[in-house]
């Protein structure tokens, strides 16, 4: 895992969490129960490593600072992912796609954050 490995960052209590926890937590990219699909990939490169841990800082933040920091947490992860996995033919398309994916939790994801919270 990649979190494990330290190639990505996460919230502290992530990896402390009991697995089958974060199945429940966690659902990849896109809004649990969203009636839009949404790639689970960058130009065939696997994301969801970016999302997951993202999942799990919405479901335990309780503001709007740490809805932030969980958003900027996954756009830096998806930029290490890229990074790592990316020659430079697809490295700015897939840095384009993540960056797409923060813009629209930064600015469409208040309703999953605070989903159950208020």
């Amino acid at each position: 895992m990649l979190a494990e490995e330290g190639k990505i960052s996460v919230h502290p209590d992530f990896l402390k969490t009991d697995f089958a926890e974060l199945l429940e937590i966690c659902n990849a990219c896109g809004a649990a129960g969203s009636k839009l699909p949404v790639p689970q990939t960058a130009y065939g490169l696997d994301i969801r490593a970016m999302c997951h841990p993202h999942d799990f800082e919405y479901h335990v933040g309780d503001s709007v600072e740490e809805k932030d920091i969980a958003d900027r947490r996954m756009h830096n992860n998806g930029r290490r992912i890229v990074r790592q996995n990316s020659g430079w033919v697809l490295r700015r398309l897939r840095f384009a796609r993540v960056f797409t994916y923060y813009k629209t939790v930064h600015y469409f994801g208040g309703e999953a954050f605070w989903d159950g919270k208020l």
